[in-house]
Order: C-alpha cells, then structure tokens, then sequence
C-alpha cells in the first residue's frame, strides 16, 4: 500500500483497521472511537478511486492508503476490514475479506437479502473468521438496560411491540437510500432498527402478517408499515419513513407493552444524541436516562473484546440472516416486483 504522509499512529501490536469506502459514516463510526480506544488503530483506506482515498487518508490521518478494495483487503496493514459500502457490496467484499484472512465488521442492512447473509456466513464460518454486522445500537448501555428491564417482570410478560424510526432523507441521484440496485429504500435502510429490536427482544423469529409501502419513482419504498406476530400471538406493529416531508430530526421510538406496564425507549437509535427510558405500571412512571459514550465507541470496544478472544460475538450469524429473512419478506408482501 502507499503511504500518505500524514502522522502514522502507533499501530505496534494493534488491532489494525481497513476501511472498504472512503464513507460519511466511517468517521464517526470507526475513525473517532478508535482513536478512544486502547488496542486498535485505523491503519488503511480504500475507496471508488484512489484519489478520494489518498485524500481521505491525508483528512483523517490514516498512515496508509490503496488503490483499491481488493489491494486493501490483500493489505498486511489490515487485521480487521469495515465495510461501509453500499450494501450491494457487503457480500462480495466481506466475502473476500473473509477469505483473505482478516476479521470483518459490516455495515446494517447486511446484504442484499437472506440468501446473500447465509452465504456469508457460511464463509465466515469456513474461514474461522469473525463477522460481526454493526447494528450499533445493541452495543449501547442502554439497549442492555431495556433488556434488563424486560427481564426483570417489570412490566409482566410482554404482549405487543410498536415502534418506528423516522428520517427525512431527500432524494437525489447521489442518494443510495434512493437506488434500488444499490440496497436503499426506507425499510432496509431504517426499518432493519425495528425489526431487530423486536427480535432481540423477543429472542424469536416472527412470521409476517401484512406489509405495505409507499413507492418512490425510483422503485425504492419511502414508506413501510408490517404487522409482525411472534410465537404466542404477541403482535409487532412497525414503521419506518425516509419522506422528505418529514421533520428534520431523527424519530425513533421503541414501545413494549407487557401485561402490567409500558416501556418506551425514544432514540434507542444513538442515544448519545439524547434519549429517554420511561417504565409506567400501575399509574406510576418512572424516566431514566443510561450513562454512555457513543454507541459506536461501544460497538468497536465490543469488536476489539471479541477479536481478543474476551467476548462472543452478539451480532452476525444466524441473527444476521434472520433479520434477512424478515426484511425479503415484508418486501414480498409490500409487493415489490
């Protein structure tokens, strides 16, 4: 790989980052909480042309730089590859990462469809690799305390899940939430929140009763509203928009109905922009707020645990799949040609 002549960090004995996509999101998501985070380090980036690269690597200070993917993914600079591509990019180079030796950690929604996930999950497993999908919000304190609270009886047994999240996204041709060959469309971009929320929740696969959704031009959903039911008749209503109509803030909003209290969660999302953990029974409420830093911290300290050998994986495998499977099916039911 070259060198950009930025200032090198120590990567000595360090868990050693490529980044697949000179991407909005791998500041935040990987360059600033590896810069937190003892034992890791972002060492190498590649992008669509090498250029982009080259300048990406001189803004954030990243010692090397490549000409392309597959150079990156060959790179003995790398021991952990972030793909942040589009997601009609996530199997083929999180495949050939895989294959090439180095550990993964992929960007949500983690492939095209279920059939694509099984694949690369075979591979990992092949391989004896780690790949890990980043919904990085289950690795935020908070997440664990819905569950805890859950757990607990609080609320008594669980009966019905709604929840949303909600972000004004325009359309425009550089958008890939607008491109359907690309992986967009309001579901698999935001609704995979939702639905992975009530599965972790309910540590069971749902069936699919109803799908609808709004159609862009573009072919895309803008819109999709899915009524879900769990084992045991317990019923998820959820919802997820990208209409430009929107407000600008992000909505996001978790509610669990047991059969003796609400929980709601707003912005389980990225609760280090803010959030709110409300628990009402029996005309009591109660609001907490979970100290943490941000979700992406939590997230790639989780990833280091698990690269050292100190934690198994919580997401990835065969949850990755069926979170999949959910979204191919509620798209089959919406109607999507």
């Amino acid at each position: 790989g070259l060198s950009s002549e930025s200032g090198a960090q120590n990567t000595l004995n360090a868990i050693r980052i490529g980044l697949l996509g000179a991407s909005r999101i791998a500041p935040g998501a990987v360059i600033a909480p590896a810069a937190e985070i003892a034992g890791v380090a972002v060492s190498s980036v590649a992008a669509r042309e090498q250029d982009r690269a080259q300048a990406f690597a001189k803004e954030h200070l990243i010692p090397n730089f490549e000409p392309d993917y597959a150079a990156l993914i060959a790179s003995e600079h790398v021991d952990l590859v972030y793909n942040g591509l589009p997601p009609s990019e996530h199997a083929k180079w999180s495949i050939a990462a895989l294959e090439a030796g180095k550990d993964v950690l992929c960007e949500k929604p983690f492939a095209m469809n279920a059939a694509e996930a099984q694949q690369m999950i075979d591979v990992a497993t092949e391989t004896g690799r780690y790949l890990i999908e980043a919904f990085h919000y289950r690795f935020h304190p908070l997440f664990e305390r819905i569950l805890e609270v859950l757990r607990s009886g609080e609320i008594g047994p669980v009966t019905r899940i709604e929840s949303h999240f909600n972000v004004a996204i325009a359309a425009n041709p550089r958008e890939l939430r607008y491109h359907r060959e690309l992986g967009g469309g309001a579901f698999m971009d935001l609704g995979c929140y939702p639905v992975h929320w009530a599965r972790t929740i309910m540590d069971a696969e749902p069936t699919v009763l109803s799908a609808e959704a709004d159609w862009h031009e573009s072919g895309v959903d803008v819109a999709m509203r899915t009524e879900l039911e769990f084992p045991g008749g317990i019923s998820a209503s959820l919802e997820s928009s990208m209409s430009e109509a929107l407000p600008k803030k992000r909505d996001a909003v978790l509610t669990v109905f047991g059969e003796r209290g609400v929980l709601t969660a707003e912005n389980p999302v990225a609760p280090h922009d803010g959030h709110e953990l409300a628990v009402e029974t029996a005309g009591a409420r109660r609001v907490e707020t979970v100290a943490g830093k941000t979700t992406y911290f939590h997230q790639l300290q989780h990833v280091v645990s698990v690269l050292l050998g100190d934690a198994r994986p919580i997401t990835g495998g065969s949850d990755a799949i069926n979170t999949m499977r959910v979204l191919d099916e509620v798209y089959r039911q919406a109607g999507r040609e």
